[in-house]
């Protein structure tokens, strides 16, 4: 079944195959600066929802780089760990995974960013992480933005990372259900009576099983919760990668967004995720002085995952039947290599577009 990011069962065959682990390095820009990077705890805010991810960062550190992210399914990134921060304060761009995925997802989106200056924080987000979707944590959609967030206090509060951040050059950036999350921080508001009338018009949406499963919008004051404003005015551009979800998000709201938005939709037909009902709705109501659109041609949902190595589909599918699909881009001669090149640069002329609106 396709989903908002890769089924729970698959990300847990690829936990368990992770004990294969072969490096294959990944390929730097000539004069690039290197990649720093170190894996995150944030402690709770409130109750037991304590966060952990990773920190991606450049460096002019030499040490010697090891991959993060590789398993027998995908390619990973070399990275420097626990190497020293490049000097200087550098724009904050922190990510939001979808359904059933982790921090590790854009991890080839993130050390491009790195490269370029920019430090990168991503996160799980309890209850619709892998090996952790449950509708009793899940249900609370409203905590994810809650939890980005929550990261970006902790990192500009900082006493180790607070000296080397702009705050006050700060974008998200979001995969599937991780785009509505970042819309929300955006300033868009969700209507869960307007989205159960889009999945009775539209039961074959990824967004609506998600929902299903997840139980969400089971009680009043859970709608309520999910109809208030999460607006983070700390946060200067949004950027949503093929998301899901977009249509319960109230048209009033939407146009009321006064930050830029990047929004990148997968180019290749999909009647589970369909761009122009999905990511479309979102250019429909945003105002239009603040929003860019792009359409990957070639690109399915799962092209924003990271590169899976040969064979990875098969290996996929004889794991969980159907799961082969992470794996599979919108033709036979599309390069997913290629279409991360082409989002990274969507994403970093965006990125400099803010910074130069400053």
């Amino acid at each position: 079944m396709l989903r908002f990011a890769p089924t729970t069962s698959a990300l847990m065959a690829f936990a368990v195959l992770a004990v294969l682990v072969i490096a294959i390095p990944s390929q730097a820009a000539p004069n690039a600066p290197a990649v720093g990077f170190q894996e995150i705890t944030i402690p709770a805010n409130d109750g037991d929802r304590a966060l952990v991810g990773a920190i991606w960062y450049p460096t002019s550190d030499t040490n010697a780089a090891v991959p993060v992210g590789e398993n027998p399914v995908f390619f990973g990134q070399m990275v420097q760990p626990d190497a020293n921060i490049q000097d200087g304060r550098h724009p904050l761009v922190v990510m939001s995974h979808g359904f059933g995925g982790n921090w590790r997802n854009q991890g080839w989106l993130a050390t491009a960013l790195a490269r370029a200056g920019y430090v990168v924080a991503a996160i799980n987000h309890p209850g619709t992480t892998s090996r952790d979707v449950t509708a009793e944590v899940g249900s609370a959609l409203w905590l994810r933005p809650c939890d980005i967030s929550h990261l970006i206090t902790s990192l500009t509060n900082d006493p180790t990372w607070s000296p080397h951040l702009d705050a006050a050059n700060i974008t998200v950036i979001g995969h599937s259900l991780g785009g509505w999350t970042v819309l929300e921080l955006a300033g868009a508001r969700m209507d869960m009576d307007r989205m159960d009338a889009e999945c009775k018009q539209h039961p074959e949406f990824a967004a609506c099983d998600g929902l299903k499963e997840l139980e969400v919008g089971r009680t009043p004051e859970d709608r309520a919760k999910l109809a208030a404003n999460l607006k983070d005015d700390r946060i200067r551009g949004a950027i949503s990668l093929d998301l899901g979800l977009a249509r319960g998000f109230t048209p009033e709201s939407l146009a009321a967004i006064d930050i830029p938005v990047l929004v990148i939709a997968a180019g290749a037909p999909n009647p589970k995720i369909p761009k122009d009902l999905e990511s479309g709705y979102l250019i429909e109501h945003l105002p239009t002085d603040l929003a860019r659109y792009h359409a990957l041609p070639g690109a399915a949902h799962f092209s924003f995952l990271p590169e899976c190595k040969p064979n990875a589909a098969i290996l996929l599918e004889n794991e969980v039947p159907g799961d082969g699909i992470i794996c599979l881009d919108g033709d036979d001669t599309t390069d997913r290599s290629d279409l991360h090149q082409q989002t990274i640069t969507l994403v970093l002329d965006f990125l400099r577009s803010l910074k130069t609106a400053s």
